[in-house]
């Protein structure tokens, strides 16, 4: 929808680098299992995967984080970890980064989040997550808020990635969407919290998440056009970019209308992650001075870099150009 010149999207990058983002919610480590898969198990009809390597990264709102980092911005992560191995690896990881660890705070009734992806030849085999998805401590919660009030002034955005996992509660949000005001303020949500998100900048559901929230199914443009417009007026909200997989993203504004933005996915090998890279593009590129369309483009493109890329890749200023200048078919 919006051609970029290079000097246009020079100036957007260069302003990233002062961008400070805070981003609250629900901490991952995502660990990998390597290998091939020769044989079917004699115990049952299951791939045998023969491991050849392993390897660790950052996962949920860490992964947020992460992706802020490489579009060379400045992740200001807040959440929790367990004290366990998962923690420790997962604030060492963070730490390596020159991420700030200051808003993670240990809970001791719960574990690190956990995910174990098992790959072989390019493909999930299986995925087991080790979690506990209740709330988090109300003192733990306290601690969240209070940071995040402390830090308000300093930072050009506010980042909320809610996974489930207890972090994002209507308790803490109603403390803490107040606390920003006139920079932008966004969400990447899921079920249990959806209708929470009132007054929020920009609302990043997926198709999926808005037919489970209104109980419809979504099969024609009209259809489309009534969600986005439920949206924006339940939660009074700017702006709902609603994502659609292989459909692309259409962004709705509360002064009116709908924006399709086609994909620009070449190929697709893994979409884990790419949510989280919508998420982190749009509001490093608000929080520089985007249009909320420019932002919108951006991340459209930085989604179709990262899924023709296997396991949780984060997004590259480079990728992102690389994907706007040589394509076939411009946005």
């Amino acid at each position: 929808m919006t051609d970029f010149t290079t000097e246009r999207l020079t100036e957007l990058f260069s302003r990233f680098d002062s961008v400070r983002v805070l981003v609250l919610g629900d901490l991952m480590l995502d660990e990998y299992l390597w290998g091939e898969v020769r044989r079917i198990s004699p115990e049952a009809p299951v791939p045998v995967v023969e491991v050849t390597s392993e390897s660790t990264g950052l996962g949920g709102a860490a992964n947020v984080a992460h992706n802020i980092s490489s579009l060379g911005a400045i992740p200001i992560p807040v959440g929790v970890v367990g004290e366990d191995s998962g923690g420790r690896k997962l604030l060492e990881k963070m730490e390596q980064m020159d991420f700030s660890t200051a808003g993670v705070f240990v809970d001791h009734s719960r574990p690190t989040t956990v995910k174990t992806r098992v790959i072989a030849r390019h493909q999930h085999v299986v995925r087991t997550d080790r979690e506990i998805t209740r709330p988090v401590d109300a003192s733990v919660a306290r601690r969240i808020v209070n940071f995040i009030a402390e830090q308000i002034e300093q930072a050009d955005a506010l980042l909320i990635e809610d996974y489930n996992k207890g972090v994002i509660t209507s308790g803490v949000l109603t403390q803490v969407i107040p606390l920003i005001q006139e920079k932008p303020c966004t969400v990447d949500p899921k079920f249990h919290n959806f209708f929470d998100f009132k007054k929020v900048t920009l609302f990043k559901p997926n198709q999926e998440e808005v037919e489970a929230a209104f109980g419809i199914k979504i099969a024609s443009e009209a259809e489309l056009l009534e969600a986005g417009r439920r949206l924006l007026e339940q939660l009074e909200c700017e702006y709902v970019l609603l994502t659609r997989g292989s459909k692309g993203m259409s962004l709705f504004a509360a002064e009116g209308g709908m924006i399709s933005i086609p994909t620009v996915a070449r190929e697709v090998f893994d979409v884990s992650g790419a949510g989280d890279t919508v998420i982190a593009t749009l509001t490093v590129a608000m929080a520089a001075g985007a249009t909320v369309k420019e932002a919108a483009t951006l991340a459209n493109h930085a989604a179709g870099a990262v899924v023709g890329q296997v396991g949780v890749v984060p997004v590259t200023r480079e990728m992102i150009e690389d994907s706007i200048f040589n394509l076939d078919t411009k946005i």
